[in-house]
């Protein structure tokens, strides 16, 4: 009975139990506290935690892959989505579903605040090289910058498998603290004047606009960058879907039911990467470059606009070129926040889209492109 009670005791994880496994336990923790108690993000920050949780636990089967004519575990059959890189562009086709590119047609100029706020990944590729990144390294960590979670992770797969765990952490993370971080910094490089902008009614745009926007889209980015095709082409499939009207049921699952469950699967399959190798100087690295990403692309949106407006009669809120980083629509919310404190009749959330959706395509087009060149 002795003897049958030891070897079970050594089949357990107590006996492969480190001090680096109880510290990522605790950090799997904490990020599941930040998820139910502040909300950060919640939607994949609660399943990120719990995939590290289980990652840690010594002994579990749950990633571990087959074994001769034994199966593998769960995990490590989900990963695969991760790994073949199904998941990011799957939550694009819902993120497309749920997206309304109609203040971007109205308004097609604020497609270079977009454009403008793609300078943090650059910034910060070029900052995390001069730390010791190789190339390819550099770039996926760049993409947090985007604040776009699935093309960081679509980029990590392709270019930096190995640190796709702190990536998408970052990622995540930083998105969630778009109302804590890009305030200051606009209220830094904007007066209260500018603050207090009035823009100009969007004009209405037609359902025929809106269904050649997605093809249109879809066609040249496949054509200019095509390892984009994949993100930007999911992309604008769900939003053709969106906007021909004729078949909701396909809207209604990708909006719905869709996404949601392929968020709980990538956040649990990134979660099981966060293992104790994340507990390395880089992982340091990798979380204060997001910041600098962040504060980049904020800060370039902003003066971007600035210089918009020296040459336009139609002037441009500045606070609506930090929405051009691709946390849609919280950064929008952000944009028309602040503005709102200074001018309390002041409406910039339909403006603040524009670009908030320029972004998202930007972001995806920057990735392609270091694809292009790194891949």
């Amino acid at each position: 009975m002795l003897e049958h009670l030891l070897r079970y005791l050594d089949g357990t994880g107590f006996k492969a139990f480190t001090w680096e496994n109880a510290v990522m336990m605790a950090v799997a923790l904490v990020v599941i506290y930040l998820a139910v108690r502040w909300e950060f993000e919640p939607l994949l920050l609660l399943p990120i935690g719990f995939g590290a949780l289980i990652a840690n636990i010594p002994g579990s089967p749950l990633m571990m892959p087959p074994h001769g004519e034994e199966i593998g575990g769960l995990f490590w059959y989900l990963y695969h989505g991760v790994s073949w890189e199904l998941f990011p562009p799957i939550i694009f086709l819902g993120v497309g579903a749920l997206t309304d590119f109609g203040p971007l047609i109205a308004n097609p100029r604020t497609i270079l605040l977009g454009a403008a706020a793609q300078f943090g990944i650059f910034a910060t590729l070029l900052g995390a090289i001069a730390l010791g990144f190789v190339p390819k390294e550099a770039a996926s960590i760049g993409i947090i910058g985007g604040a776009d979670g699935p093309t960081a992770i679509f980029t990590a797969t392709k270019l930096a498998p190995h640190l796709l765990g702190p990536i998408a952490v970052a990622a995540y993370s930083y998105m969630a603290l778009v109302p804590l971080i890009q305030p200051p910094i606009m209220r830094l490089l904007t007066t209260r004047k500018e603050r207090q902008i009035v823009m100009q009614n969007l004009r209405p745009v037609s359902r025929r606009e809106k269904i050649l926007f997605p093809i249109v889209v879809t066609i040249l980015c496949n054509i200019f960058v095509p390892p984009t095709a994949a993100l930007v082409g999911m992309l604008m499939f769900g939003n053709l879907i969106r906007e021909v009207g004729i078949v909701e049921r396909m809207v209604r699952t990708a909006q719905n039911e869709l996404i949601n469950i392929v968020t709980i699967f990538l956040g649990l399959c990134v979660g099981c990467s966060m293992d104790r190798t994340f507990l390395r100087p880089q992982t340091i690295k990798i979380i204060c470059l997001g910041a600098v990403a962040f504060a980049f692309a904020t800060a370039a949106g902003v003066m971007v606009a600035k210089f918009m407006n020296l040459f336009s009669a139609n002037k441009i809120n500045p606070l609506i070129g930090s929405a051009g980083v691709s946390a849609v629509p919280m950064a929008a919310r952000v944009s028309h926040n602040v503005g709102q404190e200074a001018n309390p009749q002041n409406y910039l959330l339909m403006h603040a889209m524009g670009p908030n959706v320029a972004g998202v395509i930007g972001t995806a087009v920057a990735a392609g492109i270091l694809i292009s060149i790194l891949g």
